[in-house]
């Protein structure tokens, strides 16, 4: 029969889903110091009722030193503010972002989530949590469509947590969880919206000039291979990774800007490489191999 801890442990867990209301859920049990042959990673994807049925083997794992996160699996309708103190918990209830769920992560330090009327895409569930970080004072760094949150009812195992002279570590607690969609939900996604597209158009018109840049650049200095004729090389098997490389390196070693390699690249569809955050992650580290291979004298 349950203890009382784990009664209590049971019912914040079941609050929170229920909250959270997604129909399956993404868990991880992480261990930092966790040493071979353990992960430090050990993720599980359930419903709510194999969630519930697995808390016994979740307690037994957070007592060995695992810290217990949770998140939707998929695209879905929450944004998760990190690392909040509770006047900025109080800020939000006040302007009308009040959180449909608030962890306490340790004490003082809050997590909250926001419902959405709707499940937002990858991009623009990025945008909403980014905004929502800026807003409220929130951490940039778990800002985006798929952090994750810690499931209240456990530990949490973070060493500069544990007390000193009893050894314990802070519980993870369940503040409120009412599971509603927060009032200037319409507000905030229609402005998240006008300011993604107008990111989309900036970002089209420079590609657009900087194309016509690289034009004008092989009519004044001789023509120079484009980026589709390395596309068309059958050395390359149409793998865009290494197509993308080899013209970088060979369009910078012959004076084209970095701005004028990205707008090329950016020729082709990269939605496959995911958010346009991942996207522009993607060409810069392209552009940063080239460089270096350009600097080691090396042209292709």
């Amino acid at each position: 029969m349950p203890n009382g801890k784990q009664d209590k442990t049971i019912e914040a867990v079941q609050a929170q889903i229920r909250a959270m209301g997604a129909e399956m859920f993404e868990v991880g049990l992480y261990k930092q110091d966790a040493t071979e042959p353990q992960p430090v990673m050990l993720p599980r994807v359930w419903d709510s009722d194999s969630l519930m049925r697995s808390i016994g083997w979740l307690r037994h794992e957070n007592r060995e030193g695992r810290n217990i996160y949770i998140r939707p699996k998929g695209e879905h309708n929450l944004s998760l503010v990190d690392d909040l103190k509770a006047p900025a918990i109080a800020a939000m209830r006040r302007s009308g972002f009040r959180p449909a769920i608030v962890v306490e992560t340790s004490p003082g330090n809050f997590q909250a989530w926001l419902k959405h009327p709707e499940p937002l895409d990858k991009e623009m569930g990025t945008a909403a949590a980014r905004a929502l970080a800026e807003k409220f004072g929130g951490d940039h760094g778990a800002a985006d469509w798929r952090h994750y949150g810690r499931l209240a009812g456990f530990t949490n195992r973070k060493e500069k947590y544990r007390d000193a002279v009893t050894g314990l570590y802070p519980f993870v607690r369940l503040i409120e969880a009412d599971g509603n969609v927060y009032p200037e939900a319409g507000n905030f996604l229609s402005r998240v919206r006008a300011d993604l597209e107008e990111q989309h158009l900036i970002g089209e018109r420079r590609r657009v000039e900087l194309a016509a840049a690289i034009r004008d650049r092989n009519g004044r200095n001789g023509r120079l291979k484009s980026i589709d004729e390395f596309r068309s090389d059958t050395r390359y098997g149409g793998d865009g990774t290494r197509i993308d490389l080899a013209y970088a390196v060979y369009a910078l070693s012959h004076g084209v800007s970095a701005d004028e390699v990205e707008a090329a690249i950016r020729t082709r569809d990269l939605s496959h490489k995911g958010t346009e955050k991942r996207q522009a992650d993607y060409v810069e580290r392209t552009i940063k191999k080239a460089l270096a291979a350009t600097e080691r004298g090396y042209e292709r």
